[in-house]
């Protein structure tokens, strides 16, 4: 794979001399021992063309293919780029900046300047590959050097609410001691692609479904859009759980109506949700988990 990696960074449009590529002996060791025969034998019987075997005991990668491999990403990188110049608040934009290790690539570069050339000048600075680590050198010195974020996803939690005729599916109509609610509703703390600065907090207030109850769970959800209304929407998935214990709570009488405080921080490298009940004071924390959900 190393070999590979360094290989592919040798792609180019207007290459025209085939790519050799070194295999480790481990894998072509554990090919032949699984597989009965040799690389060179599978890939002299196969009809692929784009790949052959050197006399030299390398991969030999017509430039074609190792530019089709890049072809999809690159594509959707530039359909990315044009789609966020169509939006009113980059209408302006003069300057694009080309950094991270793929920009490194000739074919990401070509592609790029041949799409937006009109529309902004590209500039790829020096040690384009560095920037990512000289960024996160910076943000570790001084992690208030980064003011303002652009959240990628939209977060939020799951609530009931008052069912409203009309604008509510029938489907998600609850009955309950005779008030009609409506289930699974996405309540957003922030939407994708919003603006957040470092260390901002959005607070929000709900009710519990009865005034007695000791255990309150609120489930927090996340999608990559922004319109979405319901935690059942195709694109909502759950990234985190807030549960509030509030059983052995010294509290002789609890109110009739119930405030549970739910805050979510953003702009940080993490995004922090915490929930409070008013009466007894009682807090529990919890950061977004997106590995486990």
């Amino acid at each position: 794979m190393i070999a590979f990696e360094s290989r592919k960074r040798a792609a180019a449009p207007g290459r025209t001399n085939p790519l050799n590529i070194n295999l480790p002996f481990s894998f072509i060791d554990y090919y032949k021992k699984f597989r009965g025969h040799s690389v060179e034998h599978a890939l002299r019987k196969s009809s692929v063309n784009f790949v052959k075997w050197s006399s030299q005991g390398m991969l030999r990668m017509n430039p074609d293919a190792m530019n089709a491999l890049f072809k999809p990403t690159v594509d959707h990188i530039v359909q990315h780029l044009l789609n966020l110049f169509q939006k009113p608040e980059v209408s302006g934009l003069k300057f694009l900046f080309l950094v991270g290790g793929f920009a490194e690539s000739p074919l990401l570069q070509q592609a790029i300047q041949s799409n937006l050339a009109d529309k902004c000048r590209v500039i790829i600075p020096h040690d384009v590959g560095l920037t990512i680590l000289k960024g996160a050198v910076l943000f570790g010195l001084d992690p208030t050097i980064i003011k303002v974020r652009r959240s990628p996803l939209t977060y939020g939690v799951g609530v009931l609410n008052r069912f409203v005729e009309g604008k509510h599916p029938t489907e998600k109509l609850l009955v309950k001691d005779g008030t009609r609610w409506c289930t699974d509703v996405f309540d957003k703390f922030i939407t994708a692609d919003q603006s957040v600065a470092l260390g901002e907090t959005v607070k929000r207030s709900y009710t519990p479904a009865k005034p007695s109850q000791m255990i309150i769970v609120i489930n927090i959800y996340c999608s990559e859009n922004d319109n979405v209304n319901f935690i059942t929407d195709p694109s909502v998935k759950k990234c985190g759980t807030l549960r509030l214990d509030l059983t052995g709570t010294d509290c002789p009488s609890l109110p009739t109506r119930r405030e549970i405080q739910t805050l979510m921080q953003f702009g940080d490298t993490e995004v922090k949700a915490m929930a409070v009940d008013i009466t007894t004071s009682k807090c529990v924390k919890a950061g977004i988990d997106f590995l486990n959900y």
